[in-house]
């Protein structure tokens, strides 16, 4: 069989199993079972699929149907023009947390807390845009953080980046002049309601359960702490919760408290100060 008629084969059956978009997926499934980059499959699209290429894209596809991320199946993300390792144990980056970023290169920052690590994706690419800073990232999941520290080696960010295990600031000592965190924050009434690709990402990543306020209830109450004088701290939060969010921060004395829109106009961020 050909790699186009794998590939049409392909998308009738993610479209099939109810896949939102099959000829994209179908796509970058070929491109991982044939070991070829996403951009290059086209050129070999007249190519026969080896045994193993076939076996490969059989299984991905079959995943893929079961409503397995892609980027659990590829091992594999992009965010912010880098690739990073993804398994089940992390949340899959998402192109919204990229506000984040945005805003916490907006300013200079020397000694960057992330609080709930996951893959690493925020810690290190601000690392990797900041040449002279340095990190520490923590979780309070050991596969998390084994996931994160091999991204910081592929990175060759080792050097400037520290991991800990810890439940928010537990473990941590010192201050930062920027604290940054996408902490679970899906309230468990809103679980069921999620997509079939999400319910294959970690519980505790997700979700911390009640009202999801939980994790900025303890990172509103530590964080000045932590922060030096104008040390800033910002959060992703749900689109629902930056008032809620951002009333916390006001009331654990931080100032210049702000609730930031993503690329799609939703409130993605909110950020804050604390007193010089």
């Amino acid at each position: 069989m050909s790699a186009a008629e794998a590939l049409r084969a392909a998308v009738a059956q993610l479209a099939a199993a109810g896949v939102p978009d099959p000829t994209r997926d179908a796509r970058l499934l070929l491109a991982h079972a044939m070991g070829i980059a996403p951009d290059r499959v086209t050129l070999h699209l007249a190519d026969t699929l080896t045994p193993d290429a076939s076996a490969r894209y059989a299984d991905a596809l079959a995943r893929r149907a079961a409503r397995h991320p892609v980027s659990h199946i590829t091992g594999q993300r992009l965010f912010w023009g880098r690739s990073f390792r993804v398994t089940p144990d992390v949340l899959d980056p998402r192109p919204e947390t990229e506000t984040l970023i945005a805003e916490a290169l907006s300013r200079p920052f020397t000694r960057v807390l992330d609080l709930g690590t996951g893959s690493g994706a925020i810690l290190l690419t601000l690392l990797a845009e900041r040449p002279l800073a340095t990190g520490l990232a923590t979780d309070l999941s050991p596969a998390a953080l084994t996931v994160a520290q091999a991204n910081a080696q592929a990175l060759a960010l080792t050097p400037r980046a520290r991991f800990a295990l810890s439940d928010w600031f537990a473990s941590v000592e010192g201050r930062f002049d920027l604290i940054v965190s996408n902490p679970p924050y899906i309230a468990e009434a809103e679980m069921t309601a999620l997509s079939p690709e999400v319910l294959h990402e970690p519980r505790m990543a997700l979700t911390p359960g009640g009202d999801g306020l939980a994790p900025y209830r303890a990172i509103a109450r530590d964080a000045p702490s932590r922060l030096t004088p104008g040390g800033r701290l910002m959060v992703e939060i749900g689109p629902t919760q930056g008032a809620q969010v951002a009333e916390l921060f006001a009331g654990a004395g931080l100032q210049a408290v702000r609730i930031l829109p993503d690329l799609d106009g939703r409130d993605r961020v909110v950020s804050a100060q604390n007193p010089e």
